[in-house]
């Protein structure tokens, strides 16, 4: 069963590898966090990365909005680990990111898909769910919605 809206983020545990940094449920209490589901297989998650970069630095100054990427592989080829980090290096994601080879994050999400996004308020009730295509415009308005109006 998916996850429901309000209920507390999961912990991040369980993670193959941290890239630019660990994080922690305990480290991004108080705030607001967005976390990201995607894998170096998905042709839509390469094209949403630079848009989260983009929301990384806009959010991040404007309502303190932290970012948290998940790598999920969707097979055996999407578990190498170098393979991971050229992407990171190549799309210039400098958020923390989790290597979840085991699907331990994965499962703590109970999550199926790539791209996903969670967005949880600053008290960690998630507040916002989407997957596909369709859902990095939904995220933007929710990021407004629930955070506070644009600049």
């Amino acid at each position: 069963m998916p996850m429901r809206l309000r209920e507390q983020m999961p912990e991040l545990q369980g993670v193959t590898e941290w890239v630019n940094g660990e994080t922690s449920k305990q480290e991004l209490a108080g705030q607001p966090v967005l976390v990201h589901f995607w894998a170096i297989s998905c042709y839509m998650c390469k094209e949403s990365l630079p848009v989260l970069n983009e929301w990384r630095d806009k959010y991040g100054e404007q309502y303190n909005l932290k970012l948290v990427g998940i790598h999920m592989p969707r097979s055996e080829k999407d578990t190498d680990i170098g393979a991971v980090k050229d992407a990171i290096n190549q799309y210039g994601l400098k958020h923390p990111i989790a290597i979840d080879n085991d699907h331990a994050v994965t499962d703590a999400f109970q999550n199926e898909y790539v791209p996903a996004y969670y967005l949880f308020d600053a008290e960690g009730q998630m507040r916002f769910f989407g997957a596909g295509e369709k859902a990095i415009g939904m995220v933007e308005q929710r990021l407004h919605k629930i955070l506070g109006p644009k600049e």
